[in-house]
């Protein structure tokens, strides 16, 4: 029996990626990562735009390849679409967007815990569902979705936040299941502290007292969530519905 797979020459389709939340941190690190790789890249952002667009251009510049940057809320559907509008096909999806929340439940307002769950877990739906088409159409294509640690085990004064992160994990391992037989893999990658803006609103002791829990006595760099991102990319297509964590033997 031939290999379903056989009649399809996917060397010679061009690799496009969209990463979300890509002005800085983590995104800014898997943008740079995939641009040296070759990638034609749509990168967003929701307010930092003289960054994303300063980002895009460098890249342009170094890698030879085509960035384009687009400000967006990825937790607002209708911004969502107009990203899409923009892009005619999609080999690899990248979910970064994301926001914190820290506080007392109770104290948090529904319109913070609609935000939060709006950005971290909605804007999966909202771009899951616009990129897997165009990946159906080619029979093959790849979704990465950036957890945290806290969905995997819930964190005090985080709940939101943890739920959404725990959506993400549940998220992924589903989606992986409905798109396994059409040769597309999901996966997830679960951050533990890692040096961005996010961990900005912890005291320089509070950072510390962290990094006396991590085994590895440090915390992880943005570089090396792109390096285990570049490495699920060119995993083997049967791995796929994993929540891989990365966080020095932390949690």
């Amino acid at each position: 029996m031939s290999n379903q797979y056989s009649s399809i020459d996917h060397t010679s389709m061009p690799q496009t990626a969209l990463v979300t939340g890509a002005s800085r941190g983590i995104g800014r690190a898997i943008a740079e990562a995939l641009a040296q790789k070759g990638y034609r890249l749509y990168l967003t952002c929701q307010h930092s735009e003289q960054e994303l667009t300063k980002l895009s251009h460098h890249l342009s510049e170094i890698s030879h390849t085509v960035c384009t940057p687009i400000i967006a809320n990825m937790g607002d559907y209708r911004e969502v679409s107009r990203v899409f509008a923009q892009i005619s096909n999609l080999t690899l999806l990248v979910n970064n967007a994301g926001i914190s929340h820290i506080g007392l439940l109770h104290e948090m307002s529904v319109e913070e815990w609609q935000t939060v769950m709006n950005v971290n877990l909605n804007s999966l739906f909202y771009t899951c569902r616009m990129a897997v088409p165009m990946m159906l159409q080619r029979h093959t294509g790849k979704i990465i979705n950036i957890s945290s640690v806290w969905g995997n085990i819930g964190a005090s004064m985080e709940v939101a936040y943890s739920a959404s992160k725990g959506g993400v994990n549940a998220f992924t391992k589903a989606l992986a299941k409905e798109l396994a037989p059409s040769n597309i893999q999901v996966n997830a990658i679960a951050c533990g502290v890692i040096d961005t803006n996010m961990n900005r609103c912890f005291s320089p002791e509070e950072l510390a007292d962290l990094q006396a829990e991590i085994p590895s006595d440090r915390i992880g760099h943005p570089e090396e969530v792109a390096e285990l991102l570049l490495s699920l990319v060119d995993a083997p297509s049967y791995l796929t519905g994993q929540i891989i964590t990365l966080d020095g033997g932390w949690t």
